[in-house]
């Protein structure tokens, strides 16, 4: 169980959003049957009200995670989703320089080994080079991205950033173990450094543009901190 309450990004009659801590499930899963904590549940009992999850997020994935407090608003807001319509940005720390900015659009198969159109642009905020022997290079490279995914497959931002060989920091699955084992080891990381930094809808009653923003969790900010990057903008 969580020792502090969820933080609360956004909340009105209909709606309320949160920043989700890294490691934290949104809902119960098969994938996970041991577990017994879901961010679904820990708000519930903190608003003592009914609330369903409006899209999801990965479990390892900090930052804004949205829920309806009824059943009209949840089918809203899940239609917008389902159509693209919302607007997201995410931060990570990749492997290697990324380029100032850019794109993928490479496809992505689905659970059914069907493949679907996937585009995700991204641009650099940061570089920074460090002293450490990963594998048969003498130093280490790193980037901080910022991330916009324009459709949403799963763990599209994870599979591009594989495909693209800029792999995630801390991704056990599409990741790359040798870069994950050096910051486990040296700056003591155990999640994965991405983050669900602004999401942006339409409410479903107002029709108002709505834009959540989540800030960093400690963990993102302390191997920020450690590896030299600046914060000052965190």
């Amino acid at each position: 169980m969580l020792e502090t309450p969820l933080q609360i990004l956004y909340q009105d009659e209909h709606l309320v959003a949160i920043n989700k801590p890294h490691n934290l499930l949104v809902h119960r899963s098969p994938i996970a049957a041991d577990e017994s904590v879901f961010a679904l549940q820990l708000l519930r009992d903190q608003l003592n009200h009914w609330v369903s999850p409006c899209h999801r997020i990965d479990r390892k994935t900090g930052g804004v995670l949205l829920f309806a407090l009824s059943k009209e608003a949840d089918q809203i807001i899940k239609k917008q989703f389902e159509n693209q319509a919302c607007e997201k940005t995410y931060l990570a720390l990749v492997r290697g320089y990324l380029p100032d900015e850019g794109m993928t659009d490479r496809p992505l198969e689905n659970d059914k080994g069907v493949l679907k159109e996937a585009v995700t642009h991204f641009r650099c905020l940061q570089k920074i080079e460090l002293d450490i022997e990963v594998s048969r290079y003498p130093k280490s490279r790193y980037s901080l991205a910022e991330i916009s995914p324009k459709t949403g497959r799963t763990h599209q931002i994870r599979r591009h950033f594989a495909q693209l060989r800029h792999y995630l920091i801390g991704d056990k699955t599409h990741g790359e173990c040798k870069h994950n084992k050096m910051f486990e080891e040296k700056f003591g990381l155990n999640t994965m450094l991405l983050h669900a930094k602004t999401l942006t809808f339409e409410h479903p009653f107002s029709q108002e543009k709505i834009t959540i923003e989540a800030p960093l969790q400690t963990e993102f900010l302390e191997i920020l901190d450690k590896i030299g990057m600046n914060l000052s903008e965190f």
